[in-house]
């Protein structure tokens, strides 16, 4: 912690005992934001308990179209009463590359939809049910839950000491600003007009900023107005402010992310300003809109708190219907404004960031979208090495013509390419796979991770293994030795088929036939070797060869042969993701150890 926060917090609590000192009442309202807050990081850690798939898992299938992503902001954030956890899992999501931006803004969008029915349900039984006598038996039965070894078990116990301490909190903040009144009338400090829109949404979004979370500011905005301790207008101002202060969360959550979490970020700022925005200048017309509906709805002329979330609810509804439309002029201003993350051309991770190693779920996908990422740049290298464009590698065309006649010599550094394409992504990999290794996995999970280590660090192998043949490669393609040059062009073009193989088989709809494919290649590699097919005595036999070509041949061509075996195992691990890479009992054993 920097110094200049640890003098703010002290700041901060010298003040509150100087208040406490001052009011006794206060310290009742101040214990029961306490509790509530208290109270939703209970609700946060019990869900978290899930997060090793169910909420994630759900996500991911239900986030494919904008209307179901906003279907799924609203549930989820209505179950959850936490926009701020569905803010964040979405964030860490699309920064692992497991959903669009449109999708992601659609869940935030129906993320602030879902957090109105927090509002609903506190002023329809937080105030007008004595729920004090509900809170005890919920913590009681919660934390005996809490007690429990089963992670399920300490899960829910979670929620319901969470919802417990909820009611609880609410009942103190009401406890404290019922007898607050007989003191101090803060209605006093009323504000109307402008300036007094003005000052309340900035209390609104200042309360919010400090509690990190606009559930608890529309709790104490709520206990307020029930108790008569501020006005209707101010109430409504604090609201709106509210809404906005909430963008801080997921600003916070996108700070360690990659460009497309801070997108989605900057989306959820540019809706919940806009939405603010709006109900600040139409909130005369909104309030008469909220007084006949509530006139359709039986609400009290002087309800405030149920009127004041029909107010909550309709300004966040306005925001989506104008919003929905401009999703994609929204995502192409981003876009412009937010550039993709690269630092010369030294290439970065894309996919891996803080936010997305927080839970397996999501952590687990990104590190194989990484690996291909690396697998990618890979390419690069093996292409260029092989005196070959990527385009016709992966093209339809015949290997038997475009080998021969890709003689350019490309002329790279492969140290300097390792160095750009390789190091930093390879090194962010093992670190955060290392990192993931510690959460609460399972030994599947552990394994598939595992994996990931063991691709990537072949896709190192198959990198050095190119420095060594590359001289040779680029020298015997050209000579005036037919006979060498047809060996050499043949080497090429194993390597070529078994990446051509590779890629092929992400985009095929039928990928078991190019898996079946590499399997044939990686049983014929032994048999075609230079030295156990013969051919390699007939060349020196009839003197075809001189013996700097054959000794080079010898070697270039058992370095050719783990290249190969080396990309089909990493398109095992992290292409094909099929069963049948076995890992021994001693790797078994490194791998639970480390």
């Amino acid at each position: 912690m920097s110094l200049l926060k640890k003098i703010i917090l002290l700041l901060l609590l010298v003040g509150l005992l100087a208040v406490f000192l001052f009011n006794d009442n206060i310290k009742e309202i101040a214990a029961g934001v306490s509790i509530l807050l208290f109270g939703m990081l209970f609700l946060e850690d019990g869900f978290k308990s899930f997060t090793g798939g169910t909420l994630e898992k759900i996500l991911k299938s239900t986030t494919k179209t904008v209307p179901r992503s906003l279907s799924f902001g609203i549930v989820s954030t209505s179950l959850l009463q936490s926009s701020s956890l569905v803010s964040i899992i979405t964030i860490s999501f699309l920064g692992a590359g497991l959903m669009n931006l449109s999708s992601g803004i659609g869940v935030i969008f129906g993320a602030n939809l879902g957090t109105t029915t927090g509002a609903w349900l506190i002023s329809i039984f937080g105030l007008k049910v004595k729920i004090s006598s509900f809170a005890l038996p919920l913590l009681v039965f919660g934390i005996a839950l809490v007690l429990q070894k089963s992670r399920s078990l300490k899960g829910i116990g979670y929620i319901i000491a969470g919802i417990g301490f909820l009611f609880l909190g609410i009942h103190f903040m009401k406890e404290g600003f019922d007898s607050f009144k007989d003191s101090i009338d803060l209605k006093e400090y009323a504000m109307t007009g402008f300036w007094g829109l003005m000052v309340f949404t900035g209390l609104g979004i200042a309360a919010t900023v400090i509690m990190q979370s606009s559930h608890a500011t529309l709790a104490i905005i709520l206990a307020a107005l029930s108790t008569s301790q501020i006005t209707y207008v101010n109430a409504l101002a604090l609201a709106i402010g509210a809404n906005i202060g909430t963008t801080v969360t997921a600003i916070i959550g996108a700070i360690s992310s990659n460009s497309a979490g801070k997108r989605l970020a900057g989306a959820h700022m540019i809706f919940n300003f806009t939405t603010g925005l709006i109900a600040l200048i139409f909130i005369s017309q909104l309030r008469w809109a909220v007084d006949n509906i509530s006139l359709l709805l039986k609400i009290g002329a002087e309800d405030f708190t149920l009127k004041l979330s029909l107010f909550h609810t309709l300004f966040n509804l306005i925001g989506v219907l104008l919003m929905i439309p401009l999703i994609q002029p929204m995502i192409l201003v981003l876009n412009k404004i937010i550039k993709d993350d690269t630092e010369k051309d030294i290439s970065q991770p894309k996919y891996i960031n803080d936010s997305v190693l927080t839970n397996v779920t999501s952590a687990i996908p990104a590190l194989v979208n990484e690996s291909k990422h690396l697998f990618d740049n890979a390419f690069e290298i093996i292409a260029h090495s092989l005196n070959m464009h990527r385009a016709d590698i992966l093209s339809d065309d015949n290997l038997k013509e475009i080998v021969p006649r890709s003689v350019k010599n490309m002329r790279i550094n492969i140290d300097d390419l390792y160095f750009k394409k390789i190091k930093i992504i390879y090194g962010r990999i093992i670190e955060s796979a290392t990192s993931v290794q510690s959460l609460n996995i399972s030994e599947d999970e552990l394994k598939r991770i595992y994996k990931i280590k063991v691709a990537v660090r072949l896709i190192v192998e198959v990198v050095k293994f190119l420095k060594i043949i590359q001289p040779n490669m680029a020298k015997f393609i050209v000579s005036e030795n037919e006979l060498i040059k047809i060996e050499y062009n043949t080497l090429r073009r194993k390597i070529a088929k078994v990446i051509r193989e590779i890629y092929k088989a992400q985009t095929s709809e039928n990928p078991e036939s190019h898996f079946n494919n590499l399997m044939e290649i990686k049983t014929k590699l032994e048999k075609h070797d230079v030295m156990m097919s013969g051919s390699l005595d007939k060349l020196i036999r009839e003197q075809s060869i001189t013996r700097e070509m054959a000794t080079s041949l010898i070697n270039d061509s058992g370095i050719v042969r783990d290249i190969c075996t080396n990309l089909i195992s990493i398109s095992e691990l992290i292409y094909l993701q099929t069963d049948q890479f076995h890992i021994n009992q001693s790797e078994q054993e490194e791998m639970f150890q480390g």
